[in-house]
């Protein structure tokens, strides 16, 4: 049964009100005060609350600034009933996160239809919340236990081979086993890493005061750039479809975090575009800002996907086979928004893809 609180001090309205929720099927529970309503908002939880502004002991306010500051109780709908209808009043109480709004006296009519509105609002927030865990949790168990397991397959089958064959196998063989290892031990580390840099760049974001020192020295774009990307394009065995045209630049930004950002994009593009299409870099300057485009000729993105982008998200896997966790993207844009920058994606299925991302100078 849906649950609403009523903290009201004027009893016979409370009381009015709890009576008329009851008669349509709700619980309803009643508090005298702002600071009675606080501790029973967070001990039962309601699904909605009804509450007035002006109260003794903590006014509605206080209350609503006091809920929205504890995670548990952050989300439930809030309704104000105040005799105030002042602009000023509103948008203070809009401000510190009030769903709505009843100027009394109000009518039955009116209490009701705001109550279901912002109960159906609610359950599509919730719905859309759980779809969004749901595909969360399903790329999750698709992409990360395939993730980690494939490149230690690699090192155990590898080294496992090695040494029950070591007497028979010929030299040129043994270097390919042991070339076979390294390169999964390479994988595993760098998918650490990654998991590793994204916890750091997500507490970071949660905690803007606990963010990194960042670096006082520019460093020239563009020789680094065109460094990492031949490095890439070598690895992917992909020289010919590499083109890189950037314009010469210098940017307040760590060559480590530039060099991550170059290499998760150019990773990207190279693993979901086809051999002998072309990947391009371009980079434009203007007098306050840099701005470096990568483009690949891949199977390109929906709107949909391009918001749903993130980490461990990765887009019809039953359809295509990919490997990669979602991580590299997502590091990236915040790699970026670390130092004051934005990174956009623009692309259309089958058209290409193009991610741009924009430094200060």
């Amino acid at each position: 049964m849906t649950k609403i609180l009523v903290i009201e001090d004027e009893q016979a309205l409370r009381v009015n009100l709890q009576t008329l929720l009851e008669a349509e099927d709700f619980q309803s529970l009643g508090a005298a005060n702002g600071r009675i309503g606080v501790d029973l908002a967070r001990e039962q939880l309601p699904d909605l609350i009804l509450c007035d502004v002006m109260m003794p002991e903590l006014d509605g306010y206080g209350v609503l600034a006091e809920l929205r500051q504890d995670p548990v109780t952050a989300t439930i709908p809030f309704i104000f009933l105040t005799a105030k209808a002042d602009k000023p009043a509103l948008r203070q109480g809009m401000e510190l996160g009030a769903d709505d709004y009843l100027t009394k006296p109000f009518t039955i009519d009116e209490v009701l239809k705001a109550v279901t509105t912002r109960l159906e609002k609610q359950a599509t927030l919730d719905k859309k919340y759980r779809q969004k865990l749901e595909n969360l949790r399903g790329s999750i168990t698709l992409s990360l236990p395939h993730e980690l397991r494939t490149p230690l397959m690699g090192i155990l089958n590898g080294s496992e081979l090695l040494k029950e064959m070591w007497d028979e196998l010929e030299r040129d063989d043994k270097l390919r086993m042991v070339d076979i290892v390294q390169h999964s031990a390479q994988r595993l580390q760098r998918l650490i890493l990654n998991y590793l840099m994204y916890a750091e760049l997500e507490l970071a974001a949660a905690a803007p005061h606990d963010t990194p020192t960042l670096p006082e020295k520019s460093i020239n774009l563009d020789p680094l750039v065109a460094e990492v990307a031949g490095q890439k394009a070598q690895q992917a065995k992909r020289e010919a479809d590499l083109s890189v045209d950037l314009a010469e630049a210098t940017v307040l930004i760590s060559e480590d975090h530039l060099r991550k950002i170059v290499e998760e994009l150019l990773d990207n593009a190279f693993k979901f575009s086809k051999a002998g299409t072309a990947v391009r870099i371009t980079g434009i300057r203007t007098d306050q800002h840099y701005t470096l485009a990568f483009v690949d000729h891949g199977r390109g993105l929906t709107a949909k996907q391009i918001a749903d982008i993130g980490a461990y998200m990765q887009f019809e896997r039953k359809l295509h086979e990919q490997q990669g966790s979602g991580l590299g993207l997502t590091i990236a844009r915040r790699l970026v928004e670390l130092y004051g920058g934005k990174l956009n994606i623009e692309s259309t299925p089958d058209q290409p893809t193009i991610v741009y991302v924009t430094l200060p100078m």
